[in-house]
């Protein structure tokens, strides 16, 4: 375990609201549950961790001081709007982090993605990668544009690879972004 003693910036978006991120803590159970339940349908059918299960939302509260993971939540008021992570891969792969970013839908478009991924790039390179990777499922045009104009590109297609929740197999897309 270690501490992550992470400045907790305060940010104006571009839409005009304070926001703060900060690393996840064993207190935001409950807040990144209910973030969870606001997640739109589509986002939640693709995603690999199902963030409406309790059970999920715990493992991931309780990961928040693992070596080899980094966690950060957007907070707007007492209400968590978005959530990162950076996990360390192991073995041959051990400069190798992957990310998840994931921000509610009334506050897309207002910057909190952007801060986010920052935050996460400096969360990779504060565990020693120098490569971080997103998977996605071919279908989601719209975060594969998001993180392409972060700088990332395909890397590879894995051919039904993934199941939604509904059980349909979809193709997988490996995004990647060297971090310097």
């Amino acid at each position: 375990m270690i501490d992550q003693q992470i400045a907790t910036p305060r940010m104006t978006l571009r839409n005009g609201r304070d926001v703060t991120i900060r690393p996840l803590g064993e207190h935001d159970r409950a807040k990144l549950l209910a973030f969870g339940q606001k997640l739109p349908h589509d986002d939640l059918l693709y995603l690999e961790d199902d963030f409406q299960s309790a059970d999920i939302i715990a493992r991931l509260v309780n990961a928040y001081q693992a070596e080899n993971w980094r966690q950060f939540v957007v907070e707007a008021g007492d209400e968590i709007v978005g959530y990162s992570s950076a996990r360390r891969l192991v073995g041959w792969s051990s400069h190798v982090a992957d990310i998840v970013l994931l921000v509610s839908p009334e506050w897309r478009r207002a910057g909190v993605g952007v801060a986010l991924a920052q935050a996460i790039f400096d969360a990779a390179r504060d565990l020693g990668v120098s490569k971080v990777i997103v998977e996605m499922l071919e279908e989601q045009q719209s975060g594969r544009a998001i993180f392409e104009r972060l700088g990332f590109s395909v890397e590879g297609t894995l051919t039904r690879h993934s199941r939604d929740r509904h059980g349909n197999f979809h193709n997988l897309l490996i995004l990647s972004y060297h971090i310097a």
